[in-house]
């Protein structure tokens, strides 16, 4: 049974089942990317957020990312899991693990994944502060929408 590496879920990720999933023998390193939400941002006390995605095209987004991975460091393995709706402060937004034989390339690799999620993968999130709201997006423009909700209904 083929594992599903790349996901868009609704509810609290497990770090251990994303890194269970590069999980092998041949893997001398496994690295992690656990990314939370944080309390302040530029200032700002940050009370929630909340994560949307064109969910279908961003699992393929993921999975093509995956690819490049693969492409660059061939001896690697590559899972990723993406939260979305509404997150608060601590809770987990998304797990990378990568594995791979030595550890420069499961780090490299790691890296270039959460990049390549900001640049390519349609997910918007709006910050919720104290004073106010505001979405991120547009991941090729990384544009900041003041309190509208952009398009990208799925």
């Amino acid at each position: 049974m083929e594992k599903n590496l790349f996901n868009i879920v609704h509810d609290t990720i497990s770090v251990e089942e994303v890194k269970n999933q590069v999980s092998r023998r041949e893997a001398g390193a496994i690295t992690l990317f656990v990314g939370t939400v944080r309390e302040f941002t530029k200032g700002k006390r940050t009370l929630s957020l909340e994560y949307q995605a064109y969910e279908s095209m961003a699992v393929k987004m993921l999975s093509q990312i995956g690819k490049e991975i693969k492409g660059r460091w061939p001896d690697t393995c590559v899972a990723i899991t993406h939260r979305i709706g509404k997150l608060e402060i601590s809770d987990i937004a998304i797990v990378i693990a990568v594995s791979s034989p030595h550890r420069k390339t499961a780090y490299k690799a790691n890296e270039y994944a959460i990049e390549r999620i900001k640049q390519i993968v349609p997910i918007w999130k709006k910050e919720f502060w104290e004073d106010g709201t505001r979405w991120i997006g547009d991941q090729l423009e990384t544009t900041e929408y003041p309190e509208g909700k952009p398009g990208k209904e799925d």
